[in-house]
């Protein structure tokens, strides 16, 4: 696992939000929930679908092509047709930075 790596600012991403991360090479969603920071593979377990362009609802993703819902907080699916979960990464919060590991 590579280190933390700064993606953006913590005032910069409110709660209610998706978006999307390059963290070392690979891409990743960030989904703010009145929780915390979750961090997941962008793309769906279903189709590759660009998840960070689904609807958040509260600790779950939609995506946006075949209706698939993730739990952003485990990546487990909640509805399919997904059947595979996405992988998640640790997240932190360091002063004013959003960062994620990979």
């Amino acid at each position: 696992m590579a280190g933390f790596v700064t993606v953006g600012r913590v005032q910069d991403h409110p709660a209610g939000q998706l978006r999307l991360y390059e963290v070392d090479g690979r891409r990743v969603a960030v989904a703010a929930t009145g929780e915390g920071w979750f961090a997941f593979d962008d793309e769906c377990t279903h189709r590759g679908c660009s998840l960070a362009e689904g609807e958040l609802e509260g600790r779950k993703v939609e995506c946006i092509c075949h209706g698939s819902v993730f739990d952003v907080t485990s990546g487990e699916v909640r509805n399919g047709p997904a059947e595979d979960p996405v992988a998640t990464f640790p997240v932190r919060v360091e002063g004013d930075d959003l960062q994620v590991s990979v």
